[in-house]
């Protein structure tokens, strides 16, 4: 299917126990906004395709980040 984003790059930021994402310093690589630059952006977990994204690296780093705000 036609996806006017295919492609976005950035630093992890946070992420929370429903796989929303906060991304700073983005990059678009391709698709209808290729060589969009923004500081940072929010990412619903309910739009991620399962089966292209790496939910274990996520929910790692959503741990380790509930583990840090407890400190």
């Amino acid at each position: 299917p036609y996806s006017a984003l295919d492609s976005i790059c950035g630093t992890l930021h946070s992420v929370d126990q429903y796989l929303n994402i906060k991304l700073t310093d983005i990059s678009v690589g391709r698709g209808h906004f290729k060589g969009l630059s923004v500081k940072n952006c929010f990412i619903r977990g309910s739009v991620l395709p399962a089966d292209e994204v790496d939910t274990q690296l996520l929910q790692m780093a959503a741990r380790k980040e509930a583990l840090q705000q407890k400190q």
